[in-house]
């Protein structure tokens, strides 16, 4: 089916579906695209969807950027276990599962992202690609680049494990790094994107990242038996995960595919780089960047998200919110995770089940309720 249009999430503005779209043209802020979902029967895709499963995440293509006659640039991401914690869960007295990425073929949730942005720039007759990173979205581009056959360039702070930096050359991308944050990693790319005609595929400055992430909360529902989970908690840097579950929970209920999707959204950050949870605590619609960030979660230290303002009213409409962990917590609980649950969980996975004590100490998540951690990616990036 793929989208039948654009839709600015700010101003509203609506663009048609047509090559190389970037950002909002009036106010430059994410776009979102906008299926048909009236036309598209609840039963008939839960059937089609199952008579798919085993073959990733494009099996869902009614609700992702690709037209019929497509094929996508895919490396068999998606497909990845909801798992039941043993100890954790009846620890806090909550059914708590974990939405384990590591499973993807560079080792995150990153692949599914780039996955949806190559195959639709690549199809759009795109030339070669930039992006700023904290690790895992330049391995996972460098990946997708070169199953495309197409160039890749990324830039990454110059403090990025030397091991995300190998594994960008092993697929062929060429490595830039810059002494500063992913935000001057991204003033370099989008640089470079404007001299030389790269597409960049930056987190929300293209449409389609955001609908590869979504896959991850369409086979958490189908997991669940076609129910949503009661709470989810996200680790939030960009955000692209989070605003992409919210939106198609939103989908699927307007397809027939749901009959409600009551799922409250907790974004969790790290104390050391927490503009969400700011803006979200002085009741903001927009997250101010924050200053000298700082914290051991790569993926974490982002002062200053494009998509702030859909993060805050993800939280804010799910009757959600955001919390701030220590480093020293997340680590203690990514530990965890591996020691008592056997889950090879990176630091913000660490952070996500740090933040579900909290909330539930807080009686923020109830006794009983179905909570879903998002373990994003492998320890061993790290």
């Amino acid at each position: 089916m793929g989208p039948v249009k654009l839709e600015c999430g700010a101003c509203g503005r609506v663009e048609p579906f047509e090559p190389g779209a970037t950002v909002c043209g009036a106010c430059g802020k994410p776009l979102l695209a906008r299926y048909e979902t009236d036309a598209l029967d609840g039963g008939e895709l839960r059937r089609a969807w199952a008579e798919r499963r085993g073959t990733g995440m494009w099996r869902f293509r009614e609700l992702l950027p690709l037209r019929a006659d497509e094929a996508p640039v895919t490396l068999g991401e998606g497909d990845t276990p909801l798992i039941r914690t043993r100890e954790l869960g009846p620890e806090l007295d909550l059914d708590l599962r974990v939405k384990d990425e590591t499973r993807n073929p560079t080792g995150s949730f990153k692949d599914r992202g780039l996955s949806a942005a190559v195959t639709r720039a690549a199809l759009d007759g795109q030339p070669g690609f930039v992006v700023p990173s904290a690790g895992n979205a330049a391995a996972a581009l460098a990946a997708f680049a070169a199953r495309a056959g197409l160039p890749a360039r990324v830039y990454l702070p110059a403090d990025t494990p030397e091991g995300v930096r190998r594994r960008c050359r092993h697929y062929g991308a060429e490595v830039e790094e810059v002494d500063g944050l992913i935000t001057d990693c991204g003033r370099e790319a989008a640089a470079y994107a404007r001299e030389t005609g790269a597409f960049s595929v930056s987190t929300l400055h293209e449409p389609y990242r955001l609908e590869g992430k979504k896959t991850m909360m369409l086979e958490i529902v189908e997991a669940l038996g076609w129910r949503a989970p009661d709470a989810i908690v996200y680790p939030t840097g960009g955000g692209t995960g989070l605003i992409g579950s919210w939106k198609v929970l939103g989908e699927l209920v307007a397809a027939g595919v749901l009959e409600e999707a009551p799922t409250r959204m907790y974004a969790v950050q790290s104390d050391g780089c927490a503009p969400m949870v700011r803006a979200w605590q002085e009741g903001l619609e927009e997250a101010p960047e924050w200053e000298a960030a700082s914290t051991v979660a790569y993926g974490l230290r982002v002062p200053r998200a494009l998509g702030d303002f859909l993060i805050l009213r993800a939280i804010r409409e799910t009757g959600g919110g955001a919390i701030a962990v220590s480093d020293e917590a997340m680590r203690t609980a990514a530990d965890e995770l591996g020691s008592r649950e056997g889950i090879d969980a990176a630091i913000e996975g660490g952070a996500t089940l740090a933040a579900a004590r909290a909330l539930r100490e807080a009686g923020e998540l109830e006794a009983g309720e179905t909570v879903v951690l998002f373990n994003t990616g492998s320890q061993l990036a790290y």
